[in-house]
């Protein structure tokens, strides 16, 4: 007897639970503690996360099987200052204004939670400064690979054809999403200052927060390598 009236207790609270699931279902209310504009981006950051691993894995494997000898990165990607041979330095420079940017903009949604408008803004701005100014520096690191050292998309005098259109595809996504960024950061901070979320909440400046740390941790697996390996 106990154990069937355990039984018939355990099923009771069951079909009470599931009850309960049917009624917030029916009532349409949120079943997860997260607004949708922020689900809505980790979902379109993982797909993402596909598309840049294909592309990744799809380098290293032309990269390991491919018998035409692969530039060194080390030399493709110098630059002579002052009369010195400085390999990867515009590289380094580049990883460094990302990784920065990325703090101001935790710096931004941390003012922004804290209803300190100004800085917010001040902040976002920077952010869209710093990413600006990478674009700014892989145009021209594109041009000096166009025009002085003859590197196309289907050819490559420093070694294996391969090689130029791996980088101009996977440099050229990942400059596209630091471009919309820029965009999207500049567009948020005007909104922000014009006071469009004083009453509804600053969770926006967050979201706009995930999109560009995205941005950032791509481009550290794309320095690793591409310009490292």
């Amino acid at each position: 007897m106990p154990n069937n009236q355990h039984q018939e207790h355990t099923e009771a609270d069951k079909s009470s639970s599931w009850q309960s699931v049917k009624n917030d279902w029916g009532a349409d209310k949120q079943a997860f503690d997260m607004p949708w504009g922020k689900l809505m981006m980790w979902i379109f950051l993982l797909s993402d996360t596909f598309i840049f691993s294909i592309f990744l894995i799809s380098y290293m494997n032309v990269r390991m099987s491919v018998t035409v000898p692969w530039p060194n990165p080390s030399e493709v990607f110098a630059l002579t200052i002052a009369g010195h041979h400085i390999p990867l330095v515009l590289i380094a420079i580049m990883t460094f204004i990302l990784i920065t940017s990325s703090g101001t903009m935790a710096m931004a949604v941390n003012y922004a939670y804290q209803g300190n408008k100004k800085k917010t803004v001040y902040l976002m701005v920077t952010t869209a400064l710093l990413g600006a100014s990478f674009i700014g520096m892989q145009a021209f690191e594109w041009t000096k690979l166009i025009v002085e050292e003859g590197i196309r998309p289907w050819d490559n005098p420093m070694g294996a054809n391969q090689f130029g259109a791996a980088f101009f595809m996977i440099t050229g996504f990942h400059g596209l999403h630091v471009s919309a960024g820029v965009i999207y950061l500049a567009l948020i901070a005007k909104r922000v200052n014009q006071g469009k979320y004083d009453n509804k909440g600053y969770q926006i400046v967050e979201i706009t927060g995930l999109y560009w740390h995205f941005v950032d941790l791509v481009w550290v697996f794309i320095f690793a390598f591409f310009y490292l390996w």
